[in-house]
């Protein structure tokens, strides 16, 4: 049993890999590890990272709610606090002002051989790690769980079902990329 158990750790951990890889690979493919590109969404003269962020959510929850909906998965929402979300947007709104790439985005640009993120993104993501793992216990106790939130999703907050959310929400972001590519560029 104990072996079983270590094989889909495993097979979790190369699945996460490989999606890891292919998200690498898109991000590359569609220009967002390109630092003109993200420079411009910034000063919203290219809305590139929107419209590929856009679709990546309309195709992730219709796959995702599928597959829940023929139970092959299952949601395990994590609890979320008001803090912690601060913190991190500290944290991604440095990294992001500083370099002007994300996470997702810098890793890419690294695996393409961009010298902007080797040097600075590699060393913003080591300091900015190590600055946060040190100051961990003190934001622990005093800021990262204050406004605790509940781990649920919407639907299960309202009591509704998960595509009276999602299909709206699908229709709205497929109104807004269709407005982008016609009005926006």
């Amino acid at each position: 049993m104990l072996d079983r158990l270590h094989q889909h750790r495993r097979l979790q951990l190369l699945l996460g890999l490989l999606m890891g890889v292919l998200f690498g690979i898109l991000l590359q493919k569609g220009g967002l590890t390109h630092y003109d590109v993200v420079l411009g969404q910034l000063l919203f003269r290219d809305w590139t990272v929107v419209k590929i962020m856009l679709s990546a959510i309309i195709v992730g929850a219709i796959g995702i709610f599928l597959l829940r909906s023929f139970g092959h998965v299952r949601l395990q929402p994590k609890p979320a606090s008001v803090g912690g979300s601060a913190i991190g947007g500290i944290i991604f709104g440095a990294g992001l002002a500083t370099l002007g790439y994300c996470p997702g985005t810098v890793t890419g640009a690294m695996g393409q051989g961009s010298y902007d993120a080797l040097t600075g993104g590699f060393f913003g993501i080591l300091v900015g790690a190590g600055l946060f793992a040190h100051c961990y216990p003190w934001l622990d106790k005093h800021i990262l769980n204050k406004g605790r939130i509940q781990a649920q999703t919407l639907p299960e907050l309202w009591g509704v079902s998960p595509w009276t959310l999602v299909l709206p929400m699908i229709l709205v972001m497929g109104l807004l990329l269709w407005l982008i590519e016609r009005f926006g560029g």
